[in-house]
């Protein structure tokens, strides 16, 4: 009878207790959901440190905010004036009404002095405007480049001179709607050429006239015209001439806007202003 062999059984390899229980706690513990990145909480704002009260701009100085001047003061005011200065003249260098209303719209957003050092050698080669044609725009613009926004008021001069020479044969015309009707002119240019070139009791209200006549209190207003047209209702007659020229001058050399002269003002006694320092 044959004898049967039978094969030893494998050995079973023996596993490490620790690796076990791992093994068991796989595949027994469900696999946990990621959790969510929380949001970040945002930054509370810090409370905004109180900063000191801000000055009244002169815009927002209401008209009646100041006692009103008697005839008697503004005529005083304008007496000390013309004693001081009896012929004030713009510093806007010019030969004739042409090139007076070429300067005027060269000098908007820049200083007398910066055009006149441009103009002094523009006007001896372009004082009329066929000259100023003649020029042409790309020349014009070496000329003032050195003034601000020089190529927009290069464009405005040629346009301008084009006007004058076709609409009104070639002379500057006389009444202030026609001068604003030229390219580059508003209000003040005309005010500033009627006064000027052809003597009209116009009154110019630039950045010094609207800061005196609202500091003052002499004609306050929240824009330009009304400042103009309250200037025009209390100054006498007599001193309208020159009278924008007298306040232009004070403004720029004693009613300075950030350090006002008080100390050497004419009129430091009638001024009106709650901040004057004498």
């Amino acid at each position: 009878m044959a004898k049967i062999t039978r094969k030893p059984a494998p050995r079973k390899t023996a596993v490490p207790k620790k690796k076990a229980k791992a093994a068991k706690a796989k595949i027994a513990t469900p696999k946990a959901a990621t959790p969510k990145a929380a949001k970040p909480k945002a930054a509370k704002p810090k409370p905004a440190k109180p900063s000191a009260p801000a000055k009244k701009s002169l815009r927002a100085i209401k008209p009646n905010s100041f006692k009103p001047w008697t005839p008697a003061e503004v005529r005083e005011v304008f007496t000390r004036f013309q004693r001081a200065n009896p012929e004030p003249r713009g510093e806007l260098e010019h030969v004739n009404p042409f090139t007076l209303l070429v300067a005027v719209v060269l000098s908007a957003q820049a200083t007398d002095a910066g055009v006149n050092k441009a103009t002094r050698e523009l006007f001896k080669i372009a004082d009329t405007p066929q000259k100023m044609l003649d020029l042409g725009e790309e020349r014009l613009r070496e000329y003032i480049k050195t003034i601000g926004l020089y190529r927009t008021k290069a464009k405005n001069v040629i346009a301008l001179s084009a006007k004058v020479l076709n609409d009104f044969g070639g002379e500057v015309p006389r009444t202030r709607a026609e001068i604003e009707s030229l390219p580059g002119a508003g209000r003040k240019t005309a005010n500033v050429v009627l006064n000027m070139a052809f003597g009209e009791h116009t009154m110019a209200v630039d950045t010094h006239v609207f800061r005196v006549g609202n500091r003052t209190g002499l004609a306050p207003g929240k824009t330009p015209l009304e400042v103009e047209l309250g200037l025009e209702k209390v100054i006498p007659a007599e001193f309208m001439l020159h009278a924008h020229h007298w306040l232009i001058l004070h403004g720029r050399y004693t009613c300075l806007a950030r350090k006002p002269r008080c100390e050497v003002c004419l009129i430091n006694d009638l001024c009106r202003w709650p901040e004057k320092t004498v």
